[in-house]
């Protein structure tokens, strides 16, 4: 399968360097990350299916983004690690256009997740006395459709705007994955009117949901002040911690990435951020949940004593 009206029918990905003498221990090194990715994902999923005491709207999102984290690592990494172990790395257009939807999709969809995580913590601590009828089962369904809606929505436009591209002779792909902007690089034709596309859907996926985080946030805050127990204030700072840790990273490298133009961004400050939202995120989230969370590390030692007691 060729791009439209191009000859173009593969692309290399130049990977994460070009140094011979790094690619070994980078390759061990990502595997690691990328094993950690898996079990500790996969764990926090089954953790919160097996203890019905996780049943709750705050784990069910948590849960999602898990499963979110999991999909869209196991995306890119596995090609990365061959980018390390092979003369060439070959991908497919066709192969090159699934890769760059799919990661669209669970970018996107974690984007507006993280948003809807922020809104039932304000619903918890400001108004708990009607938290189990807003944050009902069905509200939150609807709130998780509306996640996977936004992101398959911006997946198809995005996929659908690179796949409009006219590609020539040069399919070199500066980078260690099917992005965006590595892609408009190689394009022969005007790319004026796809980085405009590209701009204001990453301004809308980033935007809206980091407006609801701040609203939630700072309504969050207003109500921690007037609280005049010491034990209470912690209690609700600790609850919101962790979120704000991951939001702060995602958000923070994704706007970094996204939201400069190419020429004051070059594109090998870009694989960094690129890496750190791809790869590095996905490992800490479950880590950082696990850590700061006493419910799950609650959950995980009755676990593990039922095991070990069976």
């Amino acid at each position: 399968m060729a791009a439209k009206n191009s000859s173009v029918t593969e692309f290399i990905l130049t990977g994460l360097t070009d140094q011979i003498e790094l690619q070994t221990p980078l390759f061990f090194l990502f595997l690691g990350f990328y094993m950690v990715t898996v079990v500790g994902n996969l764990g926090l999923i089954s953790l919160i299916g097996l203890n019905s005491c996780l049943h709750t709207p705050m784990y069910f999102f948590l849960f999602n983004l898990s499963l979110i984290d999991f999909c869209y690592s196991t995306t890119i990494t596995p090609k990365m690690l061959r980018s390390f172990v092979s003369k060439k790395n070959i991908i497919l257009y066709a192969e090159c256009m699934t890769q760059l939807f799919f990661f669209c999709f669970f970018v996107i969809s974690e984007s507006f997740l993280l948003s809807a995580m922020a809104y039932d913590r304000y619903v918890a601590i400001c108004k708990p006395l009607v938290y189990t009828v807003t944050m009902s089962p069905q509200a939150c369904l609807f709130f998780l459709l509306g996640v996977y809606v936004m992101g398959l929505s911006g997946a198809m436009i995005h996929m659908g705007s690179i796949a409009s591209l006219t590609f020539c002779a040069d399919n070199l792909v500066n980078h260690f994955m099917c992005d965006i902007l590595p892609l408009l690089e190689l394009s022969c034709n005007s790319t004026y009117v796809h980085e405009l596309v590209v701009f204001i859907l990453v301004a809308i996926d980033i935007g809206m949901p980091i407006v609801t985080i701040f609203i939630s946030y700072a309504l969050i805050l207003s109500s921690i002040l007037h609280i005049h127990s010491t034990e209470g204030r912690s209690k609700a700072f600790s609850t919101c911690s962790s979120h704000i840790i991951v939001v702060s990273l995602f958000f923070g490298s994704g706007a970094f990435m996204y939201l400069k133009p190419p020429s004051i961004l070059p594109l090998d400050q870009g694989k960094v951020s690129s890496l750190f939202y791809t790869i590095v995120v996905p490992m800490l989230n479950p880590l950082i949940y696990s850590l700061r969370n006493k419910d799950v590390k609650v959950s995980l030692r009755k676990t593990l004593e039922r095991k070990i007691s069976c």
